[in-house]
């Protein structure tokens, strides 16, 4: 830690003081509270009469907590044309804490930290918020750890190849973009849901929590078992599997050595001013093992928060828009059908 500047050929970080208001922000914070971590020691001030700001620093895969320093810090972004990379690298000021390398056990290897794009005023996207950029960011999750997918933060246009030419945008539909109370979250109406033509029926008011933390959708016991009841009896065709946890509904995908290759119906996502999310095959069919293949929906118990929520599986190669001026959500269904994928984003440098 150094208080003033860093020295050449230094690598240090700049801490908040205690009694700056970044740090009463992030220790008040309603959703910064938590059962599964202890109170902040408060900090006494150094023989400087300087003091560091402790936090709780959360893995929000398995929630265990630990404690670190707020600081200050700096992100370097890349500009782009929509198409490419730009030279010129947009400087983030934001806040940032290190947390223990303890608190990564439970992510991939190359996970280095957490970053939250949510609503949270403490989040990664406030310091992105500078004219002229609009408050819009677009995430394109690839359906495979071997390419990158891209996050852009601001209007467009978008382009994806092949299609060099065709902004990504002509491919979405819209529908508002919620807000919950006590959360800093996404959310979605849903009006029902619809497997070959037949409906299900979902109670009014129904909201879809959008979240990167959930690795399946996952639906209220009474909703995941009216789908699966209704997904088994279109896929009759397909020879049962025993169940995968955490997965009810598996199919066998070999028979007498012989692959074979699952074409479900999809699962629309039927929403307000009749928009229509379609999860086709590769979003909603996931391969297990090599004999085994599962309906990526899981079972959130009776008294889940949510009656629904969209987790990452539905979110590969489907490009998503979160309008926040606006409050509009912007979704493409599956990139595949449009022979595109998230993994197409060209970031070959464009030097002009």
């Amino acid at each position: 830690m150094y208080p003033g500047s860093c020295p050449d050929n230094t690598l240090c970080t700049s801490p908040v003081s205690c009694d700056e208001y970044q740090c009463t922000e992030v220790q008040t914070s309603y959703s910064y509270k938590s059962p599964y971590c202890r109170q902040v020691k408060d900090t006494t001030p150094s023989p400087e009469g300087y003091c560091t700001c402790s936090i709780n620093v959360m893995n929000p895969i398995n929630w265990p907590c630990s404690q670190a320093l707020l600081n200050y810090d700096n992100f370097f972004v890349n500009t782009s044309n929509g198409r490419n990379p730009l030279p010129g690298f947009y400087v983030a000021f934001s806040n940032a804490a290190c947390a223990p390398s303890s608190a990564f056990e439970s992510f991939p290897a190359n996970v280095t930290g957490v970053m939250a794009l949510s609503l949270s005023p403490s989040g990664f996207l406030v310091s992105l918020d500078q004219p002229p950029l609009k408050r819009t960011f677009s995430l394109c999750l690839p359906s495979t750890s071997s390419a990158p997918g891209i996050l852009f933060y601001g209007n467009g246009p978008y382009y994806l190849l092949p299609q060099s030419n065709i902004d990504v945008k002509n491919f979405l539909s819209y529908t508002p973009l919620l807000k919950h109370p006590d959360s800093f979250g996404y959310f979605i109406g849903v009006n029902s849901i619809v497997i070959k033509t037949k409906s299900i029926d979902i109670p009014g008011n129904t909201t879809a929590k959008l979240s990167t933390l959930e690795p399946y959708t996952t639906l209220r016991t009474d909703i995941y078992n009216r789908v699966v009841r209704r997904f088994s009896m279109v896929t009759k065709r397909y020879p049962p599997a025993n169940p995968i946890s955490p997965f009810g509904l598996c199919f066998s995908t070999s028979t007498n050595g012989t692959k074979v290759n699952l074409k479900v119906p999809d699962i629309d996502f039927n929403l307000p001013d009749g928009k229509k999310w379609a999860i086709s095959t590769a979003n909603s069919m996931k391969q297990i093992t090599s004999d085994v293949a599962c309906l990526a929906f899981v079972d959130g118990g009776a008294t889940s928060e949510h009656a629904i929520v969209i987790g990452t599986y539905q979110f590969e190669d489907n490009f998503l828009l979160f309008d926040l001026e606006n409050s509009i959500f912007g979704f493409s269904s599956s990139l595949l059908r449009k022979k595109t994928s998230c993994a197409n984003f060209n970031f070959t440098m464009d030097s002009g």
